[in-house]
């Protein structure tokens, strides 16, 4: 259900625009031989507006927030971000996400820069074994198990959910950076 959802909310992003000017009634003007100019598509929102509007990565949202990482996120990018959804952070253990809240520019920062690899990385580049250094400087592993990708053991729900800077790849856990 959840990815229907993602895909979903990713589909209207981008085919409302399309609808709601087929149904504008832009008719071609007399004399222009019936060309009609085709609309120029809506740009894709950057993956932080990606993110909100698809209603599952609240707790995401708020955490860069906290940690003062949105405007980057905004920024030019390309990055691929995998982002955990809002059931993900749940599953911390308790008091975890209160912590990390408390001290953002420590240990959420470095969890939240974990889940970025610089440069726009889809789901048909990567293959098993494939490795790939994040913004906070660590590698992340890929694994193919019966067709699903994981990331450090923690499984791809939605993978390719593009946006103007990049692309969101859902993830159904939290990834931990190791200790450095």
């Amino acid at each position: 259900m959840k990815r229907w959802t993602i895909i979903l909310a990713a589909l209207l992003v981008v085919a409302v625009p399309f609808v709601l000017a087929a149904c504008g009634g832009d008719e071609a003007e007399e004399g222009s031989g019936g060309a009609v100019e085709s609309p120029s598509p809506e740009p894709l929102p950057d993956i932080v507006d990606t993110a909100v509007q698809a209603g599952q990565f609240t707790t995401l949202a708020t955490a860069l927030e906290a940690a003062g990482l949105v405007d980057t996120l905004k920024g030019e990018g390309p990055f691929t971000v995998f982002a955990p959804t809002d059931d993900a952070f749940a599953a911390l253990p308790e008091g975890t996400l209160d912590t990390l809240l408390e001290d953002p520019q420590g240990d959420l920062t470095q969890i939240l820069t974990y889940h970025v690899v610089p440069g726009k990385v889809m789901s048909t580049d990567l293959s098993d074994g494939m490795t790939a250094t994040t913004v906070q400087g660590s590698d992340l592993t890929f694994s193919i198990r019966d067709g699903a990708v994981y990331v450090n053991d923690v499984m791809v729900t939605t993978a390719d959910i593009e946006a103007s800077n990049g692309v969101i790849h859902v993830i159904d856990g939290v990834l931990i950076p190791p200790a450095q």
